[in-house]
């Protein structure tokens, strides 16, 4: 998909198509619900704290991971093997991104209506019964937050919802911006983007958004921006000393500078001068 972008001619072959039809009505109906089962993590985790490990055993763990994934699986298989089994007429050319059921629809011979209207059904389906589950979990924990009296147990409870409610807000505000919006302004190109946006781009920053909650990965982030800030001094530093050395010697030009002692590099100076033991890496 992400070579799509970059050749100048998209080609792909029916087998291939179906296969990543497949993978993305698999990972996006699973990505609804694994975000649900989260939710409810959350919920359990400050609403309940001292049950949390009696609530959320290994196998309901388990069951909110298997059941979402199962689910996921038929849809994908059946909505697959409904337009794959089907005749295609017209033109072979795919507008969009990828192989994907409302593109493929309109190039369907037969059951191009009862296909646009499962499509509709089990799209409302996932993204209503998903986003409420999330809605009333983080409303329960929202009134459970302003029940706390101590500001360090509320800081807590922020710290541990913000990593997922912020995959939560990108992710269906991207899916609410392209099916929740009026007819009039509606395009298929703004489709498009938007659904590249959540199939690419969300994907691509959840690693980084669920990571953002380590320490290491904060120390490493803070080390790194501290060793880039103190090389930009050092350069600097090293202008403004080379463009004053660069004016006395043309003032005098035999003279040798004392600033730099015997056995000592113009850099070694700069880091001695700038209070760094160590060179940046």
């Amino acid at each position: 998909m992400l070579a799509n972008f970059v050749v100048e001619q998209n080609t792909i072959s029916y087998y291939a198509c179906a296969t990543q039809m497949a993978c993305f009505i698999l990972f996006i109906i699973s990505e609804f619900f694994i975000l649900s089962a989260m939710a409810y993590d959350r919920y359990v985790a400050i609403c309940n704290p001292l049950l949390y490990n009696v609530i959320m055993s290994p196998r309901l763990c388990h069951v909110l991971v298997g059941i979402p994934y199962l689910y996921s699986a038929f849809q994908a298989l059946m909505f697959t093997i409904k337009i794959f089994t089907s005749a295609f007429c017209g033109s072979n050319i795919i507008s969009h991104f990828y192989c994907d059921v409302v593109p493929l629809s309109p190039m369907l011979c037969s059951n191009s209506q009862e296909m646009q209207l499962l499509v509709m059904l089990f799209s409302a389906f996932n993204l209503i019964s998903s986003l409420l589950v999330v809605l009333i979990s983080y409303v329960i924990i929202l009134l459970a937050i302003c029940r706390m009296h101590s500001t360090e147990g509320r800081k807590k409870a922020f710290s541990t919802c913000a990593s997922h409610l912020t995959v939560v807000v990108v992710f269906y505000g991207s899916l609410l911006f392209m099916y929740v919006h009026p007819k009039s302004t509606h395009s298929f190109d703004t489709d498009k983007m938007a659904s590249v946006f959540y199939t690419l781009v969300i994907p691509m920053l959840n690693p980084l958004i669920y990571s953002l909650r380590n320490k290491e990965v904060q120390n490493a982030f803070y080390r790194d921006f501290k060793n880039q800030y103190n090389f930009l001094k050092v350069l600097k530093a090293a202008e403004r000393m080379i463009g004053e050395l660069q004016a006395e010697h043309l003032q005098r030009p035999n003279q040798e500078d004392r600033r730099v002692p015997k056995g000592h590099s113009v850099e070694q100076v700069l880091f001695q001068y700038m209070g760094i033991r160590e060179k940046p890496q």
